[in-house]
């Protein structure tokens, strides 16, 4: 069973470093020129690449990191299993070796996985990268001082529920055996087709145990990648990374590692970062964000300026911004009130409210509409762009409320143009048209989430959000679904309280298959299935747009993270 507790870490990190929470269409060829703007088009290796973001990378280890892919700047510095694709769009959806040979050898019906690693695989200091140091540093994310890190392997791991970490249980964890230096496998409790994903969680980093120091060793951690700490303040405000002199692109064929330096500022007002990126003067020239998108003013104005629209990446990231339901709540135990309310809904206008068709696009489906994730196009309560009120009406008659009704919904009262005031308007106005009067609850953005993530306090109608762990069904749709990933005393996820043993089977048998693009057609079925429930309504999935410096070239936004990657990125 998926523990989604930290999942939704990521509402906000999707946009971040993929996380950090940040396709098809990416921007790249399509958009731009991928090899970057300027004269010479070709990358070249030297210069320095600055990184402005509004929220620092703090927690600078991989036991406490929560990225998918390997994440963005952590991926610099920690290499994993397996990690992302760094292509366009689409390709880059795809799971691939990092550290090891390929993504896994399973057997026993997928509950054993291998990896062989490559050879000549060096840390920043010269030394062999081994086994070993990949099983001590998925051992060491166990430990409760360095928590914060993806909460699967707890789960998938055979007797590793309860696991404290090496510092309290220097035994280890016997669910990972490394019969030689470059071998580990893995024993799991059960069938698990998508453990090469999991592979490129930062816990799967490897780790010098000779070189722990517990908590402090987010201010030095040892290099497993192109470039090295040099300089971390005020817990990851001001990041610098120079040379991993030892990496090589031999046994690396992901990351380009062009610039000499990578220069990590954060803490930054998000207006700054956007100015700062569209008059591109100085060492802005050569700068990117991997957290911070263009509001609808600025990317109005940003839209004008032939120049800057040149500058400006798009990107896709799996994420769903919805309607949920509560139905132990009344009217909603009552499909036929939910159902109506998903014909009322008027998502041209929600688009609107989440800054317009180039910030946000409709959505009928649970899944983003990206092929890795099983997309599988559906409507079951089709009503057009603008919505059906004669119908909603309808149906709010057959369920015996011929003259309407009364209804509060839940929002944030964040700026974030998600769950925020403007789409609760928007949906408010138009249920009105359907004779359902909506009055809105804000809750300051703690609130919120502690008040919708509790069995106890979960309202009957509020506006929610999901973001998928990697590019897949099974983090979408599992810890929303799964009754028994229902939590009656912790965060809850499973907002409508659905336990259908026909989801429950189904989930786990899709959770066995291998092979991802089979898995894939099967999550869509799954979706459809689920979504004829109307436990959820749709609304739409955010797009990215982000500016980078006039002397930024070689430009790849995948489907995974939705952001530029600074692993391919060359300055002028």
């Amino acid at each position: 069973m998926r523990q989604p507790s930290a999942i939704a870490r990521r509402v906000a990190a999707a946009s971040v470093s993929l996380v950090v929470a940040a396709g098809a269409a990416a921007c790249g060829p399509k958009d731009n020129d991928a090899k970057g703007s300027g004269g010479d088009s070709t990358p070249h290796k030297g210069g320095t690449l600055t990184v402005l973001n509004s929220e620092p990378q703090t927690d600078f280890d991989p036991a406490r990191l929560y990225t998918s892919g390997g994440g963005n700047v952590p991926s610099l510095v920690f290499r994993t299993l397996t990690t992302r694709n760094r292509e366009n769009g689409a390709a880059g959806a795809k799971v691939v070796p990092d550290l090891a040979t390929d993504t896994g050898r399973p057997s026993r019906n997928a509950t054993v996985w291998t990896y062989t690693l490559k050879k000549g695989l060096k840390y920043e200091d010269g030394t062999p990268i081994t086994s070993a140091d990949i099983k001590y540093g998925i051992e060491r994310s166990f430990a409760p001082e360095l928590s914060g890190g993806a909460p699967y392997l707890r789960d998938w791991l055979v007797g590793a529920a309860d696991y404290q970490g090496p510092y309290k249980d220097k035994k280890g964890l016997s669910a990972i055996e490394t019969p030689d230096a470059r071998t580990i496998v893995f024993q799991l409790d059960k069938p698990e087709g998508e453990f090469p994903f999991l592979a490129t969680q930062t816990q799967f980093t490897p780790v010098p145990q000779s070189k722990d120091n517990g908590t402090k060793y987010e201010e030095h951690p040892v290099s497993s990648g192109p470039y090295k700490v040099v300089k971390n303040e005020n817990d990851g405000e001001h990041l610098v990374l120079t040379r991993n002199t030892y990496w090589s692109a031999g046994v690396d064929d992901q990351r380009k590692a062009y610039p000499d330096t990578i220069d990590v500022r954060s803490g930054l007002d998000s207006s700054v970062i956007n100015q700062r990126l569209s008059a591109s003067q100085g060492t802005d020239a050569a700068a990117v964000t991997t957290d911070t998108n263009l509001g609808p003013a600025e990317l109005a104005k940003v839209s004008g300026d032939k120049e800057l629209a040149a500058r400006v990446g798009t990107g896709h990231f799996g994420y769903t911004n919805y309607i949920a339901f509560n139905p132990t709540v009344k009217p909603f135990d009552n499909p036929k009130v939910r159902q109506a309310i998903a014909y009322a809904v008027d998502r041209s206008s929600v688009v609107n409210a989440a800054g317009g068709s180039a910030l946000a696009e409709s959505a009928t489906t649970f899944l983003p509409d990206q092929k890795s994730f099983g997309y599988t196009p559906y409507d079951p309560f089709p009503a057009g762009a603008s919505g059906n009120p004669a119908k909603a009406k309808e149906l709010l008659a057959q369920a015996g409320y011929k003259n309407g009704l009364t209804v509060t919904l839940t929002h944030s009262n964040a700026k974030d143009f998600e769950t925020s005031p403007e789409i609760a308007t928007a949906v408010q106005d138009a249920l009105k048209k359907a004779g359902i009067t909506v009055k809105l609850q804000g809750l300051e953005n703690n609130d919120y989430r502690d008040k919708i993530h509790s069995v106890k306090t979960e309202p009957g109608f509020f506006l929610a959000h999901w973001g998928a762990d990697w590019p897949s069904g099974g983090p979408f749709l599992a810890p929303i679904f799964d009754g028994r990933q229902i939590v009656k005393d912790g965060a809850n996820f499973n907002t409508g309280l659905l336990n259908d043993t026909s989801v429950n089977d189904e989930i786990d048998a899709i959770n066995k298959l291998t092979d991802l693009d089979a898995a894939a057609k099967r999550w869509g079925a799954l979706d459809k299935k689920i979504g004829e429930k109307a436990l959820v309504v749709p609304l739409f999935h955010p797009v990215y747009k982000r500016l980078y410096g006039k002397d930024v070239k070689n430009i790849v936004i995948s489907d995974w993270t939705g952001v530029l990657d600074i692993s391919r990125v060359a300055v002028k």
